[in-house]
């Protein structure tokens, strides 16, 4: 009798407004993926997001229903066939926009690099659970904690997809300062970031480096690098308080806006549904991480603790620089917004991420 109980009570506690906070977002994209891709019907952009949605709704149960738990018991096997993949693709992978960062499996692409976040994510709340309490790390934990997120990081830095690569370092950064870093490691690690950035300047290739120049002076290129960026601004300033309404939207409907359906998805979000859309669609997403916080401060043990907070700080980065990225804050990286970005590796790894966090909340009162 005690199992079912047992069991009714962990469904009971399943996340739903997590759960459907993530499933409104799902729908705003689906409708602006329709409306941005709608002269295109041939390439089928809306059923195949509405695919991947179904594929990720079917995930967030399913990692919902494991113990996170059994999944850390697993973790270095999954690490290890993570970097196989990886290296993989780097060798056979397909090249799109000039990376090498998918395999195709049949009829379907995936990208790994952004399924296997998860993995890391697992992987180093494992190890940093597993530390012998004490109020900081020491310089070797931390150089091992650095080595499980910088290594699989590095090989997606190869395909080059620096993009990518980037969204791996909330990971370390979230992983490293909840565990607790002494002052002088936290300074010692800012300074050695500082000093890499003008040395890593002379690694990057041409059109990385054009892209922060464009970022820097987007008038320097107006019809070529900096073309994307103006016509955002354009596209959201147009949208007043209500927008333009669906299917309206004059930079996305008669193409001015590149990459509409993907990396700028906001832009269309706001030019069509305006500030008030615009307001609702960063609260949803704000909730989701400021939620995803509540479940990591709930959790009962530090393994669930540094799984949530891993997922929140992929949230976060995502969110921030790919707002930022559309109203010309930040560079144009082509890093997706969660759950809105059309893309089916992006869409399953947030869902993913949001059946890890439920996960954790789930268990939270097991003994």
């Amino acid at each position: 009798m005690a199992g079912p109980i047992a069991s009714k009570r962990l469904w009971q506690d399943f996340d739903w407004l997590l759960f459907g906070a993530a499933l409104l977002l799902c729908f705003t994209s689906l409708i602006e993926i329709y409306s941005s891709t709608m002269h295109e019907q041939s390439e089928n952009y809306f059923l195949r997001q509405l695919a991947w949605v179904i594929l990720g709704v079917v995930f967030v149960f399913v990692i919902a229903a494991l113990d996170y738990h059994v999944l850390s018991e697993h973790i270095p096997f999954l690490y290890v066939l993570a970097l196989i993949a990886l290296v993989y693709t780097l060798a056979l992978g397909r090249s799109v926009s000039g990376s090498k960062s998918w395999v195709a499996l049949g009829p379907v692409t995936i990208q790994p690099s952004e399924i296997i976040k998860m993995v890391v994510v697992v992987a180093l709340a494992r190890y940093l659970s597993e530390l012998r309490e004490s109020a900081y790390m020491t310089p070797v934990q931390i150089l091992k904690a650095s080595a499980i997120c910088l290594l699989p990081m590095g090989l997606v830095a190869l395909q080059p997809d620096t993009g990518t690569a980037l969204t791996y370092l909330p990971i370390l950064a979230v992983g490293l300062f909840i565990r607790g870093l002494r002052p002088t490691a936290l300074i010692g690690l800012i300074l050695a970031f500082v000093l890499v950035l003008p040395v890593s300047w002379y690694f990057l290739k041409d059109y990385q480096k054009e892209r922060i120049l464009t970022f820097l002076e987007p008038e320097r290129d107006p019809l070529g690098r900096g073309y994307q960026v103006m016509q955002s601004k354009i596209a959201i300033g147009s949208g007043g308080l209500l927008g333009k309404g669906l299917f309206n939207g004059t930079q996305n409907q008669l193409g001015f806006l590149p990459t509409r359906h993907t990396d700028f998805i906001f832009s269309v979000v706001g030019e069509e549904l305006g500030f008030v859309g615009v307001s609702i669609t960063l609260g949803l997403l704000a909730f989701i991480i400021f939620r995803s916080i509540y479940n990591a401060q709930t959790a009962r043990d530090n393994l669930g603790l540094f799984i949530a907070m891993g997922v929140v700080g992929i949230y976060f980065f995502h969110v921030m620089e790919n707002v930022g990225m559309v109203i010309g804050f930040m560079p144009t990286t082509g890093i997706p917004l969660p759950f809105l970005s059309y893309g089916g590796s992006s869409v399953l790894t947030a869902f993913i991420a949001l059946g890890l966090v439920i996960s954790v909340r789930r268990r939270r009162y097991v003994n």
